[in-house]
């Protein structure tokens, strides 16, 4: 095995485009500095954690923000589980399992149907028995959002431990992710607008430092004290503001909040006042620990089921797409197909749990913090760990997820208005791998998104339309039709496969190299994927189960390096 030094002198003469990392996937910084770079995923990780409880909260409609804070410590609580369940078990990889935007569009679609309009209630906490009722009310939604999840999960469980992810992959490229992601960040824009119109100077003061931090100050390095092996302790810069952006925006923008607040600016009842949910604190626990079933027995409907599929799929397309970013940043070779399979496997095993819990949404690998790999030069396994150990113990304290439900109303929405347009964005940049030349793409992609904007829109706005007689079915295709995801990826899915095009006009020889790009001199073993402690590492019987490392010798590694699926890095 090479020394790191050895490793950076080879990357200098090397003709391929390297990345020189700290700490490599499967090396161990000290203990201190894996605590303060595993905070920094927890910090990384943070705006967009707490973005979903949040949104979801009226949908659900809870009217009491104490219960909001402990839907934030839930699903920070579950984020943590998932993140250890991933690096430990699954694809081994220094991936961070987060909450999902994909499920957020099928919730709002299931919990849109008749029977969860919220009724209109005041407020109504001021009797034990009233607030009983009130809970009542948003959890019999909660449980429903939880069965469809919990069920819709085994779906994701069924394709990664089968290895089937593998042969549906082939029919899925560039022009089918790129609709069904950008659709998700579309049809979310009345969130938007509905946050920030609380008070738009203060949401666009929020834009505006985002903005300012995440692209004009984004490689203003601050110096800080910091330690290495080399140089023991020292201080370094470190890009606070492009690290950061969001938790900035947020510090600046509530300042702003408490002043005007202080000073009468806003009214009484303005939602961007910092003291129009100051009571939570004193209501909410200072311990307290999320458990399977704390929101009463989870319901299922075979709507609710089949809408959050929707959502599976697309968190399923994003997370082999972010496995193998992850991989390239943390100096492992490209994931084999036995850890993709497991990871997807161990994701739908934390979506189950998190459906289970209650956090009222799902899991998924968290692209931010595959970029704060890239940034810190960090791919460091344990320091993944580390983070979702915090965000384990964090959660715990209940008072901590109150504080963060007392964020102004259009603060949030200043986010929501930058978050949602780049997951937008995000979507949108898988077609730079089509040829937006050909009428083909073009009529596919742009028919994809209007559709998935259209027939939900009609739907919304033509209650009852679908009638086939039985009213299960009715629920189901309504659910499924109202998700925008679903349909816009249906079909850009069905039409790239069926209208005729090559492999390059449609854009999956360009994707299909990407993924198999590899740096070849600072990259790890191939058995930073195996499972930890030797489990079925040297089984023979392995090779038969699609999710279990297997190599008949070191000529099968070398050919497997040949098909592009693994390092050629073979330890002595």
């Amino acid at each position: 095995m090479m020394t790191k030094d050895e490793r950076k002198q080879e990357s200098k003469t090397s003709d391929v485009d390297t990345i020189i990392l700290n700490y490599r996937i499967d090396e161990t910084p000290p203990w201190y500095l894996a605590l303060f770079l595993g905070f920094q995923h927890y910090l990384t990780m943070f705006g967009s954690t707490l973005a979903v409880p949040i949104i979801i909260a009226p949908a659900l409609c809870v009217t009491d923000d104490v219960v909001v804070g402990k839907l934030i410590s839930t699903v920070f609580f579950v984020s943590g589980i998932a993140t250890l369940l991933q690096t430990t078990f699954g694809n081994r990889l220094p991936i961070v399992q987060g909450i999902t935007f994909s499920y957020l569009v099928p919730t709002f679609a299931l919990l849109s149907q008749p029977k969860f309009q919220c009724p209109g209630l005041k407020d109504t906490n001021n009797t034990e028995n009233s607030t009983s009722n009130s809970d009542e009310i948003w959890q019999i939604r909660m449980r429903e959002v939880q069965g469809a999840i919990m069920v819709s999960s085994l779906f994701q469980i069924l394709i990664g431990f089968t290895g089937l992810i593998g042969f549906l992959l082939r029919f899925i490229g560039p022009i089918t992710v790129a609709p069904t992601i950008a659709l998700v960040g579309l049809a979310l824009f009345p969130v938007c607008s509905d946050y920030a119109a609380k008070h738009w100077g203060i949401a666009i003061i929020t834009i505006a430092v985002i903005t300012i931090c995440s692209q004009f100050l984004s490689r203003i390095k601050i110096p800080l004290p910091t330690y290495s092996r080399l140089k023991g302790f020292h201080t370094t810069g470190v890009a606070i503001f492009g690290l950061f952006p969001v938790v900035i925006a947020i510090i600046v923008s509530w300042i702003f909040c408490a002043i005007f607040t202080e000073t009468d600016v806003f009214s009484a009842t303005s939602k961007a006042r910092t003291d129009s949910r100051s009571s939570v604190l004193s209501q909410s626990p200072w311990f307290r620990v999320p458990y399977p079933g704390q929101w009463g027995t989870p319901t299922i409907s075979l709507a609710g089921v089949f809408g959050m599929l929707a959502g599976v799929i697309a968190g399923v397309i994003e997370s082999v797409g972010d496995y193998y970013a992850c991989a390239r940043l943390s100096g492992a070779p490209p994931p084999p197909p036995h850890a993709i399979n497991r990871g997807i496997g161990v994701e739908g095993v934390a979506c189950l749990l998190a459906g289970a819990i209650g956090t009222g949404n799902a899991t998924t690998s968290f692209s931010e913090n595959i970029g704060a790999l890239g940034i810190t030069k960090v791919g460091s396994r344990r320091v993944v760990q580390c983070g979702a150990i915090l965000m384990i113990i964090l959660a715990l304290f209940g008072k901590f997820g109150a504080f963060f439900s007392t964020i102004p109303d259009p603060v949030i929405g200043g986010i929501f208005c930058v978050m949602f347009g780049l997951i937008t964005a995000v979507g949108i940049s898988n077609l730079q791998f089509v040829d937006l030349n050909s009428v083909r793409n073009l009529f596919i992609i742009g028919f994809a998104i209007v559709m998935g904007l259209v027939i939900p829109d009609y739907l919304n706005k033509n209650a009852g339309v679908i009638n086939t007689g039985v009213d299960e079915l009715d629920q189901i295709f309504t659910v499924l039709l109202k998700t925008s995801m679903a349909v816009g990826g249906t079909i850009a899915c069905l039409l790239d496969n069926l209208i005729p095009g090559t492999v390059e006009e449609r854009g999956i020889k360009e994707w299909r190299k990407l993924t198999a790009d590899r740096a070849t001199s600072n990259v790890a073993s191939i058995h930073v994927y195996d499972l930890p402690f030797g489990i079925f590492n040297k089984s023979k019987f392995s090779k038969f189960i699609p999710f279990l490392p297997y190599y008949d010798d070191e000529t099968e590694v070398f050919n497997m390096a040949e098909r592009g699926s693994y390092s050629l890095e073979i330890p002595s």
